[in-house]
C-alpha cells in the first residue's frame, strides 16, 4: 500500500527542461517537464488516445504534443487539439499532478484530492542562496522503500560501509537518543560525539584537523522526507547560551525517499552548508563525495533486496542502535493502518 496523500520529491530542478522526463512514482507513470514560460508541469504519462507515453512527446510553448498521433495538452492536462477534427472528445484530458519547486528539488502531490500545502516539507536552506550553498543528486535503488528507511535511520553503518569518507569508529559506538512524535509521524534520532576524529568528508571542506565534536541530529518526516542536521565544531565548543553557533560548521543533509514501484525506490539527496558559501571547488568535492556515499548505500541495499527476494527467510536481530529505525517502521505501519481504516 502506498501512502498517497503526501508530498514526494519527483525530480531535481536541473533535470527539468523542454524534453519531458519519464518517472514512475508510487506505481504511476508521470511525464514531467518545464514549459517555455518556466512552469514545471507533471501530467499522467499516457495519451488517452492509444496509450502512448506523453514523455516521448514534444513541448511546444506551454503545450505537450503526443509523439504518436499529435494529441495536444495544455499545462492543466486539458486536451486542446486532436488531429483531423475540431471536436475534442470529452474524455481526452489527462491528470495533472500538483508540483512545487523548492531550490534543487521539485515536489509532487500524489494524492487524489486537492494538494495539502501544509504537509509540504520545509527546506529553506535549499532556497537561501545568500547564506547556504547546496548540491544534489538522485539514485535509483532496486530495493524496497523500507530498506532505505532503515539505512538512513541507523547511521552506525557509516563506520563500516563509508569508512573512507564519513565513517569513524565513534559513529557506531556512541549511544543515541530517540524521540517519536506519533501525532505528526516524526522520528528524531540524536547522536552527539565528543572529541572524535574528523573524517575526510569534513576535514577537506572545513579545514578542521584532528579531534572535533560532531553532532548528527536526524528528523524523519514519514513517509518521504529525511533531514540530518550535522554540526562540526572544535572540541569543547558547544553552542553559546543564546543559541549562537558561529564557531561551528553546519550542514543540512536531505533525502527524499520516493517509492517508484514494488521493490524500487528513488533516493534524492541534497547537501546545504553555511561555510565556504559560493565556493565552486567545495561544491564539486562534496557532490562527488556524497554521490560516492550514496552509491555505497545503493550497492548494499540492492544486495539486501536480492537476499530478501530469495527463498530463505531472514530472521532479524535488533539492538539498541536500531531504535530509530524500528520507530520509523512503526510510524509507517500506523500510517498505513489509518489509511486502511478509512
Amino acid at each position: 500500500m502506498y501512502l498517497r496523500d503526501h508530498w514526494y520529491v519527483a525530480a531535481l530542478s536541473s533535470e527539468l527542461e523542454s524534453k519531458p522526463l519519464s518517472r514512475q512514482i508510487l506505481g504511476e507513470h508521470v511525464a514531467i517537464f518545464r514549459s517555455e514560460s518556466g512552469e514545471v508541469v507533471a501530467l499522467a504519462d499516457q495519451c488517452p488516445h492509444r496509450g502512448y507515453p506523453l514523455s516521448l512527446g514534444t513541448v511546444v510553448g506551454d503545450q505537450l504534443v503526443c509523439g504518436y498521433h499529435g494529441f495536444t495538452f495544455d499545462c492543466s492536462g486539458t486536451c486542446v487539439a486532436v488531429p483531423g477534427q475540431d471536436r475534442i472528445p470529452s474524455r481526452a484530458d489527462v491528470r495533472k499532478y500538483p508540483l512545487v519547486e523548492q531550490g534543487l528539488w521539485v515536489w509532487i502531490w500524489m494524492g487524489r484530492g486537492e494538494a495539502d500545502l501544509s504537509k509540504l516539507p520545509a527546506t529553506p536552506w535549499l532556497v537561501d542562496t545568500q547564506n547556504w550553498s547546496s548540491v544534489g543528486g538522485v539514485a535509483k535503488i532496486d530495493a524496497a522503500f523500507e530498506f532505505l528507511v532503515d539505512n538512513l535511520l541507523d547511521l552506525s553503518h557509516e563506520t563500516f560501509l563509508h569508512n573512507g569518507s564519513i565513517g569513524t569508529p565513534e559513529v557506531a559506538t556512541t549511544p543515541i537518543e530517540v524521540e517519536v512524535d506519533e501525532e505528526a509521524n516524526v522520528v528524531r534520532v540524536y547522536r552527539h560525539m565528543k572529541s572524535v576524529d574528523c573524517p575526510p568528508f569534513y576535514s577537506r571542506t572545513t579545514g578542521l584537523k584532528g579531534k572535533i565534536d560532531r553532532w548528527q541530529d536526524i528528523e524523519y518526516f514519514a513517509p518521504g522526507f529525511y533531514l540530518l542536521h550535522a554540526r562540526i565544531a572544535p572540541v569543547d565548543q558547544p553552542p553559546l547560551p543564546d543559541g549562537t553557533d558561529d564557531h561551528a560548521f553546519h550542514m543540512k543533509i536531505f533525502y527524499g525517499l520516493t517509492p517508484s514501484s514494488e521493490g524500487k525506490v528513488y533516493d534524492f539527496w541534497a547537501l546545504a552548508r553555511d561555510f565556504c558559501v559560493g565556493d565552486d571547488e567545495i561544491d564539486r568535492f562534496l557532490e562527488k563525495m556524497q554521490a560516492a556515499v550514496v552509491q555505497e548505500d545503493v550497492d548494499a541495499l540492492n544486495i539486501l533486496q536480492v537476499r530478501a527476494s530469495g527463498t530463505a527467510e531472514v530472521n532479524e536481530v535488533s539492538i539498541k542502535i536500531d531504535r530509530g529505525g524500528l520507530a520509523a517502521r512503526r510510524a509507517l505501519v500506523a500510517m498505513k493502518d489509518a489509511v486502511a481504516r478509512k
